[in-house]
C-alpha cells in the first residue's frame, strides 16, 4: 500500500497530460508545483498559490534547480484562485492538489483555515473538465486541524454522486493524527 503523497502523485500522473492546465493550492517548498510542472510540459499551464513569500522563493529555486520553465506562482490565498485564472482556462483545469496544514519548516501558526479551502475547492470544482481531479492532502494534527477537517469531511460529503466521485484514503492503525487524502473526480455527464 503506498503512503498518502506517493498515492496522491501516482493519481496526479495518471490524470495529468502534457499542455494541461492544473494547480498547486499550496505551493509550500514547491515539490507539488515541481511535479505538476513536469507533468504539464512547457504546453501546460501551472498556477501555484501561497500567502508565504518564503514559499514562493523556495519554489522558484526548486524549479529553477531542475530546469523547469518560470510558472505562475501567486502570492495569494487559493481562496482568490478566481481573481488569477485567465477566462481562457475557465472549466479547463485537468487536476489541483492541497497540502492543509502548515507550510514545514515556517511559522505553524500559519495554517490553511475552512473556509479559505472549501471556498477554493468550490472554486475549483466549477472549473474542473470532466474526468479532472481535486486532491486534498488532510494534515489534521495542528490546532485548527481537525475543525478544517471536519469542515471539508462535511462539504466534500454532500457533493452529487451523480457528478462527482469522492475518495478517502489513509491509515487509520498510525499514531500521531495520520495525513489522509480526500479526492475528488469529476464525472462525465449522463
Amino acid at each position: 500500500m503506498k503512503r498518502v503523497i506517493p498515492y496522491s502523485h501516482q493519481l496526479l500522473k495518471e490524470t495529468i497530460h502534457p499542455g494541461d492546465i492544473v494547480v498547486d493550492a499550496t505551493m509550500g517548498n514547491g515539490h507539488d508545483t515541481l511535479l505538476l510542472s513536469q507533468l504539464v510540459g512547457e504546453t501546460g499551464t501551472v498556477y501555484a498559490f501561497d500567502i508565504q513569500k518564503q514559499a514562493l522563493k523556495e519554489t522558484e529555486q526548486r524549479l529553477f534547480a531542475h530546469n523547469q520553465p518560470q510558472r505562475q506562482l501567486i502570492l495569494d490565498s487559493h481562496a482568490n484562485i478566481l481573481n488569477h485564472l485567465s477566462p481562457e482556462h475557465h472549466h479547463q483545469i485537468t487536476a489541483a492538489i492541497f497540502n492543509l496544514g502548515y507550510l514545514p519548516g515556517s511559522d505553524k501558526s500559519i495554517i490553511t483555515t475552512p473556509d479559505s479551502t472549501i471556498e477554493a475547492v468550490t472554486h475549483l470544482i466549477t472549473h474542473l473538465k470532466i474526468g479532472g481531479l481535486i486532491i486534498l492532502v488532510v494534515y489534521h494534527g495542528h490546532p485548527g486541524g481537525d475543525e478544517e477537517r471536519d469542515q471539508l469531511i462535511s462539504s466534500l460529503a454532500s457533493l452529487d454522486q451523480k457528478e462527482f466521485d469522492v475518495l478517502r484514503y489513509g491509515f487509520i492503525n498510525q499514531k500521531n493524527h495520520p495525513p489522509f487524502i480526500l479526492a475528488i473526480k469529476k464525472k462525465p455527464r449522463k
